[in-house]
């Protein structure tokens, strides 16, 4: 068998709801890169494609045999021949504040949402808006996880909760308990911490700071989801976060990668 013939074409692997990949696909379209969409959950070749690269994860943007992890989006510049200067991040006590912030916020938010919604999937994606609550916790959890020597995998990201951590009480539980946990470690072993050492995490290079950025605005654009499906089934969020929260954040600008928002909340 001929082996495939290899394009300079952009592609970029995705997958519905991930943040990460909204921000890549963002980022190229802004720079005006066309690109080749290619979303893992719809086609199931996509994920073979990118096993020539030795990969099963997204955000991932090729270029002939080139590739880069879509979270890093300095990489993706430098592949796609995009200028990309100096960014600027929040400085560290205010990204811990932010996060403070958005684990309250999930905590509120999940306790409003009707059961009905908790248990139903998101649209176009595996995996139910409880799963999804549970997820924001976890990202702080892998970030702790990583303090106490586990590397971030990717796999560490798509762990789903057990079937006693999926109740409305549980995953308001989760977040509160990462909330005092997270301030318990700053104020603990996060107060010497050198944020400028290299962070164990499976995408790329990364500072701690950068690390801590990530886990920040990750975990901020899924309570941004939480507050525009509720506000979609007509409830209004209980003390909605807004740019005094996310500002300064690089997180996308979409909520969601539907184009027609009623959709996603007809959806849910």
């Amino acid at each position: 068998m001929e082996a495939p013939t290899v394009d300079d074409a952009i592609r970029v692997y995705w997958m519905t709801g991930c943040s990460s990949c909204l921000r890549t696909k963002e980022f190229l379209q802004k720079n005006g890169v066309p690109f080749l969409s290619r979303n893992v959950l719809e086609d199931e070749s996509a994920y073979e494609e990118l096993a020539r690269f030795g990969l099963k994860q997204v955000p991932i943007v090729t270029r002939g045999d080139a590739w880069a992890n879509g979270q890093v989006l300095r990489d993706v510049a430098k592949l796609c021949g995009i200028a990309y200067g100096e960014t600027r991040m929040l400085p560290v006590p205010e990204l811990r504040a932010r996060l403070d912030a958005v684990l309250a916020g999930a905590a509120r938010f999940i306790g409003q949402m009707p059961d009905a919604a908790l248990a139903r999937e998101l649209p176009n994606r595996p995996r139910t808006f409880a799963q999804l609550g549970w997820h924001i916790a976890n990202i702080a959890d892998a970030f702790l996880e990583h303090e106490d020597g586990i590397p971030l995998t990717f796999d560490s990201y798509m762990r789903v909760p057990a079937p006693d951590q999926g109740g409305r009480a549980a995953l308001i539980a989760y977040n509160e308990a990462m909330r005092c946990r997270m301030s318990e470690w700053f104020d603990g072993p996060g107060h010497q911490r050198d944020w400028t050492a290299r962070a164990e995490v499976y995408y790329g290079e990364q500072t701690m700071h950068e690390f801590l950025e990530r886990t920040v605005w990750h975990a901020g654009q899924h309570v941004r989801q939480f507050m525009w499906v509720l506000e979609g089934l007509g409830i209004t969020p209980d003390r909605p976060l807004g740019s005094e929260t996310f500002g300064g954040l690089p997180m996308p600008e979409k909520v969601w990668d539907e184009a027609d928002p009623a959709k996603v909340r007809r959806a849910t």
